[in-house]
């Protein structure tokens, strides 16, 4: 447990344990959970963790487009 302060400008730092601990390195996810605030680690690089999790032969392109398209039909446009 650790107590920090917030500054002028909102910003708090996560204590260099906690940091090393978590494998902290640029950027959180940080969700308001109601009564107290979710700190969650993000890759640094998240296309290298996603790597192989997904099997298709369409490039990022046609992927994007076909998820504009849906996108589109759903909000009726």
């Amino acid at each position: 447990m650790s107590i920090v302060e917030v500054d002028s400008k909102g910003r708090i730092v996560i204590p260099k344990k906690f940091r090393e601990d978590l494998g902290i390195k640029r950027k959180v996810l940080i969700i308001n959970v109601g009564t107290h605030l979710k700190v969650i680690p993000l890759p640094s690089d998240p296309f290298k963790v996603l790597d192989g999790a997904f099997t298709t032969k369409k490039s990022f392109r046609e992927l994007r487009r076909q998820a504009e398209e849906l996108a589109l039909k759903e909000a009726g446009v």
